[in-house]
């Protein structure tokens, strides 16, 4: 890391000024949320079919994973733009990072629960007594506030649910260290029925559903970069490119996800799982030209408000997000 930081610092030596400013107004560093994969399709397919070419923008697309905290990597200068989910993002914002929300992509949320059904749960007040695995570092927000509703206490006992602190996987629920785990309809919850689990022994409760949904996927700035006109400039260019990637994968899933393998340094993924991925992805877009919903915001404030002693955010948030850029953008 020192080796890469002291050519970094050496490369940007060698820049000249208006080279360094040229770099400045047109380069673009975008921090995923996660690993490369279809629920980033829209960038990668952007930056493929010369989207972002032809608003002059070199953008340099940088894989998350599990170590990877994407509002750390905002906040120490390491990108222009980080994915994140809203009730991370408002956390981080409320502990003292300006992050602002620029434009939002997807519409509807892909967050569930999938639960055996053999344990007998029908809805969420069966979880009492019960073990649920949820994602951690931001992800679960949503969960926590959920249960707060219900008034479901989350430490465990005979009247509340066990916790389990989930990895990125789906061997809890196949090897029932949980009734419920945390999926995503674009991915874990494939991931269950390729185990060769049916969908007919599963019960699963989308947070759409639920009515306790919240942002995911949003496209995040610090917000004192939006004081700088170039600044501005060229995320009002990224986004349009964005979004005209976004709506590309939408139409054409098999290419999209062609596309995301090409880019996959890792050989991680397959294509059978990618093209179902966008396929599911593509259903989480629609309806979105980029701009920010404000009901979907509110709703989101809302359910975060509602964490009962423990809420994610303890007051709502200000100045959390902007519409100069989508306008500017989509006009």
């Amino acid at each position: 890391m020192k080796h890469l930081i002291a050519s970094a610092g050496l490369a940007v030596a060698g820049l000249t000024a208006p080279a360094f400013a040229d770099a400045h107004a047109n380069s673009v560093t975008l921090q995923l949320q996660w690993v490369t994969q279809a629920q980033f399709a829209g960038y990668y397919v952007a930056k493929d079919k010369g989207f972002y070419d032809e608003e002059n923008l070199d953008v340099t697309i940088q894989p998350g994973g599990p170590d990877i905290a994407p509002p750390q990597v905002l906040a120490g200068g390491g990108a222009d733009a980080m994915l994140n989910w809203m009730p991370s993002a408002l956390s981080a914002r409320e502990k003292g990072l300006p992050v602002v929300n620029i434009a939002q992509p997807f519409k509807t949320s892909g967050l569930m629960l999938t639960c055996w059904k053999d344990t007998g749960i029908t809805g969420p007040q069966d979880f009492i007594g019960k073990t649920i695995g949820v994602w951690f570092f931001g992800n679960e927000y949503p969960f926590l506030s959920w249960m707060s509703q219900e008034g479901i206490p989350t430490d465990g006992g005979d009247d509340g649910v066990t916790v389990l602190k989930q990895g990125f996987n789906v061997d809890p629920l196949l090897q029932r260290q949980a009734d419920c785990i945390s999926t995503m309809t674009y991915n874990e919850y494939g991931q269950v029925l390729d185990a060769g689990v049916s969908e007919d022994e599963l019960v699963t409760f989308k947070y759409e559903d639920m009515g306790v949904a919240t942002l995911e996927d949003g496209i995040w700035v610090l917000e004192d970069n939006l004081e700088d006109e170039v600044f501005v400039d060229k995320m009002t260019r990224f986004v349009r490119a964005s979004m005209k990637g976004w709506k590309y994968a939408e139409e054409n899933p098999q290419e999209a996800a062609e596309i995301v393998l090409e880019n996959d340094e890792t050989g991680a993924q397959t294509e059978a799982h990618q093209v179902r991925m966008m396929g599911e992805i593509a259903k989480l877009t629609a309806g979105s030209n980029g701009a920010l919903d404000e009901a979907d915001y509110q709703r989101t404030v809302d359910t975060l408000l509602a964490g009962g002693s423990d809420p994610v955010i303890s007051k709502a948030p200000e100045g959390a997000w902007t519409s100069v850029i989508t306008d500017q953008a989509l006009n």
